[in-house]
């Protein structure tokens, strides 16, 4: 007697059905997004979601991208086995987050904040290379010794990789110096992801394909396929470019500009009488400090030829001095103004750089989104703020991601940890040279 299939098995079978030998997959992204709260019809609703997209696919997926909230923590280690079960893929990596971005069934991606959230993404990349690696946080190597070290640690060949998917747990020691350590190893391949969400479990926060880890996982991806990464910062410059004339550390004591110089707190009185009243509040509980980056230009961005800037958290004035701490350290001659982070100017530099990666490459696969716990609903005062945009220029391409406790991505091809950003990463045919940092 034949016993009667689970609702998961038969989606499996459904799913992983094979076609012809001789098929060959073409390039497809499918995606699903389910805020059920219980795991197991979350996992089932995602299935039905996938198999509901069309035709199965001749062969398993060659990666599959998973985001979680932290909603489902004591659950995690549950998560990726029943996916498995019930959706075939080669590759699984991703993370848990404070949010999830997906796209549901009908096709519009969606930002969950403050509840439960599990997307799923099926990438079919042929002509791609894939490497995925997990490693731990500790025992790092030798900033100062060869990159071999960094490569053998790691365990990933650098050859031909265009571009690398990042998630570290935040449990992690010395990130920095991780995400550093992977710029030296792998030069080539632009970053893009985030830091996990924070939980009260005895577990990690990332996904690596059945297990849930700690440390960091990646995945290098080379051949025909690369990601093009928009970092939006989410900030609109006031005041002119100074030039740093005196530092100490991460501490600017004086700057300079053409004729006038004069302490960071004088400079940035000088601003404020040129402000309007909305600009002056901002200034109380949104100032930060941009800190341009050597011969990194936004150029094409914007078809001028002003500077980029990491965008800084002002962490400290000494009000006898008219010193100001910033979250990065200055030199004497580097290039500094004075940022105000709000929706709108959000919403501008986003839609300038999404703009230009439109004229670039108009038809990417899919969109990842890599979102600060501080944008979302509120800064935009309302949902979705983040992946409306995206689709104000990208009609039809699927979008998935997290919301991080911090995001990763390049700035003068140098991968750095943001805050109150939105980190894009673009899944395009690499027919072409990648296309540059945004900032």
């Amino acid at each position: 007697m034949a016993w009667p299939l689970r609702p998961l098995q038969q989606l499996q079978q459904r799913l992983g059905a094979l076609g012809s030998p001789k098929s060959k997959p073409e390039a497809s992204c499918r995606t699903a997004l389910s805020n059920q709260p219980a795991l197991e019809a979350a996992v089932a609703d995602l299935a039905q979601q996938l198999q509901a997209c069309g035709p199965g696919q001749a062969q398993p997926a060659d990666l599959a991208l998973v985001f979680c909230s932290t909603a489902y923590a004591t659950d995690l280690q549950r998560l990726l086995p029943l996916l498995r079960q019930a959706i075939p893929s080669q590759h699984w990596i991703g993370c848990a987050g404070g949010g999830v971005v997906g796209t549901a069934a009908d096709g519009q991606p969606h930002e969950l904040e403050q509840q439960p959230g599990i997307s799923v993404s099926l990438l079919w990349l042929p002509g791609a290379q894939l490497q995925l690696f997990q490693v731990e946080g500790d025992a790092l190597p030798d900033l100062d010794g060869p990159s071999q070290a960094w490569t053998d640690w790691v365990g990933a060949d650098p050859e031909g990789m265009h571009s690398m998917l990042l998630f570290i747990d935040p449990g992690c020691p010395a990130i920095n110096d991780l995400i550093s350590g992977l710029d030296y190893a792998y030069p080539d391949a632009a970053k893009v992801g985030g830091i996990a969400g924070q939980h009260n479990a005895s577990h990690g926060s990332l996904l690596f394909n059945n297990q849930v880890v700690g440390g960091a996982v990646g995945c290098l991806i080379g051949g025909s396929w690369r990601i093009d990464p928009v970092v939006a910062q989410g900030c609109k410059p006031i005041g002119p470019v100074f030039e740093v004339e005196q530092a100490e550390r991460n501490v600017v004591q004086r700057l300079s500009s053409g004729e006038q110089q004069g302490t960071p707190v004088a400079c940035l009185q000088h601003i404020l009488e040129g402000l309007n009243p909305q600009e002056r509040e901002l200034v109380r509980h949104s100032l930060f400090l941009g800190v341009a980056k050597n011969s990194f230009q936004l150029g094409a961005a914007d078809d001028t030829d002003a500077p980029a800037f990491l965008v800084r958290n002002l962490i400290g004035v000494d009000p006898r001095t008219g010193s100001v701490a910033v979250g990065e350290r200055l030199r004497v001659g580097q290039r500094v103004q004075f940022q105000l982070r709000d929706a709108e100017a959000s919403r501008q530099e986003q839609r300038q750089l999404l703009s230009r990666q439109q004229r670039q490459q108009p038809q990417p696969l899919a969109a990842l989104l890599f979102a600060c716990l501080g944008r979302g609903e509120g800064l935009y005062g309302a949902p979705d703020g983040d992946v409306q945009a995206c689709r104000e220029h990208f009609a039809e391409v699927p979008v998935a991601g997290a919301f991080c406790n911090g995001e990763l991505g390049p700035v003068a091809g140098v991968t750095h940890l943001h805050g109150y950003t939105a980190s894009w990463g673009f899944l395009v045919p690499n027919t072409g040279a990648a296309s540059g940092d945004s900032a």
